[in-house]
């Protein structure tokens, strides 16, 4: 007998995030393209939910497209357009209450 071939559906990968309470999944994020002479970087403001539903907002920055922790600095330029991009990310508006 021959076996009927299937193809495989992809699934989309959820984003998940590692955070100090335990995995969490991505919910919305906002990446601020910001420049400093010549490098080139980005800040990012992530609403992530951990799986007792709690929300998390965490902030981060990204040199080459690859999230890093650590301190993360913006200009009052910065901080306008973080409001702006807020008007398409409703969950973390509400979270961090712009």
């Amino acid at each position: 007998m021959a076996r009927e071939a299937r193809a495989a559906t992809p699934r989309a990968a959820t984003p998940r995030a590692a955070t100090p309470w335990g995995p969490a999944t991505l919910v919305e994020e906002l990446r601020l393209p910001q420049q400093s002479g010549g490098k080139r970087f980005a800040s990012i403001v992530q609403l992530l939910e951990n799986g007792k539903g709690e929300r998390l907002v965490r902030f981060a920055y990204a040199t080459d497209g690859v999230a890093r922790r650590g301190p993360v600095t913006l200009r009052l330029s910065d901080l306008e357009k973080l409001r702006a991009g807020l008007e398409k990310h409703p969950g973390l508006a509400e979270a961090l209450r712009f």
